[in-house]
C-alpha cells in the first residue's frame, strides 16, 4: 500500500471514528436536553443533512481510490489547517457542553452560550464543518468531492441556520446576546 493510501485511510478513519463518537455524545446530550423540557426543531431536514455527510465520506473514498489520487504539494499546509479545525471542533463541543448536538435542540428559558469560540462567531461549529468538507478532500486531491459537498453543505445550512436562529430567538435570550 502506498504512503498516500496509508495517510488517506488514517485521516479518514480518524474522522469517521470521531463522528461516531460525536453521535454518542449527541445522543446523551439530547436525552439530557429533552429531560429538561427541550425539544427538536427542523427534524424534517436532519435526515438530508445526515445523508450529505455519509455521501461525503463515500464520495471522498471513491474519488481517492478510483482516480488513484496523490497528495498535492499543498498537503502539509492543508493538514495543519485540518489539525487546527480539529482543535476548534473540540473547543466548540466543550464550550457548548450539554447543549452541543448534531440536531437542533432548544431548551426554553436557557441562556445562549457566549463563551469559547461563541464570543467571536455565532455558529463556529458550522464554520468548522464547512471548512472540513472543503479541506479534507483538498488534502487528497479529491476536487470533485470538495466542490460538490461544499455546495450541498451550504445549501443545507441555508435551511438549517435560519431555522435554528428562529427557534433560539423564540425560547432563549438569543436576541439579547446577538
Amino acid at each position: 500500500m502506498a504512503i498516500e493510501s496509508i495517510i488517506f485511510f488514517s485521516v479518514v478513519g480518524f474522522v469517521i471514528v470521531q463522528r461516531i463518537v460525536e453521535l454518542f455524545v449527541a445522543r446523551n446530550n439530547e436525552r439530557w436536553i429533552r429531560g429538561q423540557g427541550g425539544y427538536e426543531v427542523g427534524a424534517r431536514h436532519y435526515p438530508y443533512m445526515v445523508g450529505i455527510h455519509i455521501g461525503f465520506f463515500i464520495s471522498l473514498i471513491l474519488e481517492f481510490v478510483a482516480f488513484d489520487r496523490m497528495l498535492p504539494p499543498t498537503w502539509t499546509v492543508l493538514f495543519i489547517i485540518f489539525v487546527g479545525l480539529q482543535l476548534m471542533r473540540v473547543w466548540v463541543i466543550t464550550s457548548l457542553g450539554r447543549f452541543w448536538n448534531t440536531k437542533i435542540l432548544v431548551l426554553p428559558g436557557a441562556h445562549v452560550v457566549k463563551r469559547g469560540p461563541f464570543r467571536f462567531l455565532r455558529h463556529p461549529n458550522y464554520v468548522v464543518v464547512s471548512l472540513e468538507i472543503l479541506v479534507i478532500p483538498l488534502m487528497f486531491g479529491a476536487y470533485f468531492t470538495a466542490l460538490l459537498f461544499t455546495i450541498l453543505n451550504l445549501f443545507i445550512l441555508s435551511i438549517r441556520i435560519p431555522m435554528e436562529e428562529a427557534a433560539l430567538r423564540e425560547v432563549t435570550n438569543y436576541t439579547e446576546v446577538f
